[in-house]
């Protein structure tokens, strides 16, 4: 019938300043009415005539949160993420403070997006370094040294049991479970994943390992931890839960906008040191 508009699309028309995708998300979680009905098709067809009530969701106000700062300059800014810190939003719909919120302050990189100024992320319960661009075209120079290999990352773990090995380098593709789509598994026909290691201190039942990452699968390093019966500690998919995941991003060697070759270190985590007292990094 002529006259008729999709409940989403009229909505977003209404509040530009809302995404369609967003209203989709909105109407799909009831919070939308016709004619005093609630609607949860977001391509329901309505008229003009029709009463039509829905809010566009409410900004959470994140200025007064903060993240340790280790630099900054006019094209990156660098923090140390803490556990528990998602690097951004899973949508536009979100209530608690990311990486993404931090930056959005600093940067006229994405800001248009959920991901304002990220160009690489760490895990919820990784700590760590993560670089942010501040500029749209520091932003596609960051990418592109993340994209070719350019940026080493050094990760600090502690990992149960012992490696056979002291050192070495592990080459095991990487492919999403089947039977669980959110995790990953060493899988012959996945995506290649190559890690080195090095043992830096053991004890009866711990060691506490350096990982640098050569490629930047999901989930890699736990992935392979996992796979050499030596499980990062507190890892609540691959291995064994504890107080935390022990995984540190604990160096990033990179090179800025402005052709300075830095590597940015985040300090070992207290929870670190308490079971590794004795090894100085």
């Amino acid at each position: 019938m002529e006259g008729k508009k999709r409940l989403d699309s009229t909505l977003a028309e209404r509040f530009p300043d809302t995404s369609r995708s967003t209203w989709q998300k909105l109407i799909k979680t009831g919070q939308a009415q016709v004619n005093g009905t609630v609607i949860t098709t977001p391509k329901f067809e309505v008229q003009e005539n029709d009463v039509i009530d829905a809010q566009p969701p409410q900004m959470v106000d994140f200025s007064g949160q903060t993240l340790p700062i280790l630099y900054q300059d006019d094209d990156v800014i660098v923090v140390n993420k803490p556990v528990g810190v998602l690097t951004h939003s899973k949508g536009a719909l979100h209530s608690e403070f990311t990486v993404a919120d931090f930056f959005r302050n600093y940067t006229t990189f994405h800001t248009d997006t959920d991901r304002p100024g990220i160009v690489h992320r760490l895990d919820r319960d990784t700590s760590g370094v993560i670089i942010g661009a501040r500029t749209p075209e520091a932003g596609e120079w960051l990418q592109k040294q993340f994209a070719n290999r350019k940026a080493k990352k050094t990760y600090l773990a502690i990992v149960t049991g012992r490696l056979k090995e002291a050192s070495a380098r592990i080459e095991l593709p990487i492919g999403r479970h089947p039977k669980s789509p959110s995790t990953f598994r060493v899988d012959p026909n996945g995506k290649s994943a190559t890690t080195n290691y090095t043992t830096l201190a053991t004890n009866n039942n711990e060691s506490l390992v350096q990982l640098s990452p050569l490629t930047g699968r999901t989930h890699q390093l736990r992935v392979h931890m996992q796979y050499l019966a030596a499980p990062i500690l507190g890892d609540r998919v691959y291995g064994t839960p504890a107080d935390r995941l022990y995984l540190h991003a604990y160096k990033l060697a990179i090179q800025l906008p402005s052709g300075q070759q830095k590597t940015f270190i985040a300090p070992v985590p207290t929870d670190f040191i308490k079971h590794f007292p004795e090894v100085k990094l």
